[in-house]
């Protein structure tokens, strides 16, 4: 079989399409690709098209499989206690995975429109004492799993597989986005375990939240970047394009707002409005979903695409009563959030990878048992 040299991951965003071919054997040897931003998303089916074939001149390899990342407003996070006696015997890995099994099989079964993406196992309760790992060669009388299920809607991943089969490419896999790369950032702020990151996306805002390190919900709002250019085309009577234009320069360009007769001061009160009210209703989610005593000991952070309107020079000009900081992404990063994601750089997740692997850890055998 003809070996392959590269893997290819993207980022397959509502207005961008980010792409990168990881090298198998020169990490170095990387090569990104980038589509410009786009409101039709009509237009997606081209934009792939060009990503690929641009890829495929790169690295001079065709391509027939991909690893995708993909966020949605209707994704949805679950969580599920579940528990199995022992009666005394030895705790095998057969028992955890009989436990996971039993808990993915209740989800897809009243979640019918939904497709699992990630299975963390966020602790396990042996008896009366709890681990955030598997123990070896232990007995007990009964053992208790809290997983944590991210699922991203079917009909989001059946679209992307369609498009994609069209290229005669596969999907390998499919990562929550927002996930992936709140995983990858964590480990860069390893000072800060209490972290909250608030991904602002076109139509959509993520809320991935870790305490002591690790991951406690994920939340999706219904609102994004997208929202704040309706209302800046609503308020200024203009087209989306041109709004949309507007609120990316409107501190760059002041010949533009003189032009068209538009206060920067009118314009900052629109954006800045939609935005106070994101991260209100962000911190609303955080507060329904961590313990009271805990709400005052995590940092929030905010970043995404939707985000890059407001930079370090604007922050003091947003009305919230708690101190946010501003993460500026890149390609680098965010791709590379893909790769890690893949590989398992969370050691409690499910890792989800391809079966020609000759040597299997308890992972590994996991997601071939589901299989």
């Amino acid at each position: 079989m003809y070996k392959k040299n590269f893997e290819v991951y993207l980022d397959c965003g509502t207005s961008k399409i980010r792409a990168v071919a990881f090298n198998n054997d020169s990490p170095k040897n990387t090569f990104y690709e980038e589509s410009d931003f786009f409101f039709e998303h009509l237009t997606i089916e081209s934009k792939i098209q060009e990503i690929i074939s641009s890829l495929e001149n790169k690295i001079n390899e065709h391509l027939d499989e991909v690893t995708l990342m993909l966020d949605s407003p209707n994704m949805l996070s679950i969580g599920i206690s579940i528990s199995k006696k022992i009666d005394g015997l030895k705790l095998k890995k057969t028992d955890i995975q009989f436990l996971v099994q039993d808990a993915k099989q209740q989800v897809l079964r009243t979640n019918l429109n939904q497709n699992i993406s990630h299975i963390i196992i966020k602790n396990y309760k042996i008896d009366n004492t709890e681990y955030t790992f598997l123990p070896k060669d232990i007995k007990c009388d009964k053992v208790s799993l809290e997983i944590f299920f991210i699922c991203l809607p079917k009909k989001v991943i059946e679209y992307y597989k369609k498009k994609f089969s069209t290229f005669n490419i596969s999907v390998k896999q499919i990562l929550c986005s927002s996930y992936a790369k709140s995983i990858n950032y964590k480990e860069n702020i390893s000072s800060v375990e209490n972290i909250s990151f608030i991904d602002m996306g076109f139509n959509k805002t993520s809320i991935v939240c870790y305490y002591n390190g690790d991951l406690t919900f994920l939340d999706v709002l219904p609102i994004g970047g997208n929202h704040i250019t309706k209302d800046i085309s609503t308020v200024l009577n203009i087209d989306l394009k041109d709004a949309e234009y507007l609120k990316l320069n409107f501190d760059k360009n002041q010949n533009l707002l003189n032009e068209k007769k538009i206060s920067l001061d009118l314009i900052q009160k629109i954006i800045f409005a939609r935005i106070e009210e994101i991260l209100e209703l962000s911190e609303k989610s955080i507060k329904l979903n961590l313990k009271p005593k805990i709400l005052d000991q995590y940092k929030m952070v905010l970043m995404g695409e939707g985000s890059k309107i407001l930079n370090n020079k604007f922050k003091e000009k947003i009305f919230f009563s708690k101190d946010i900081d501003l993460l500026e992404e890149n390609n680098v990063d965010i791709c590379q959030s893909a790769l890690k994601a893949s590989e398992g750089s969370n050691k409690q997740e499910v890792v989800m990878i391809p079966k020609i692997q000759l040597k299997q850890g308890f992972f590994e055998k996991l997601f071939h048992f589901f299989k």
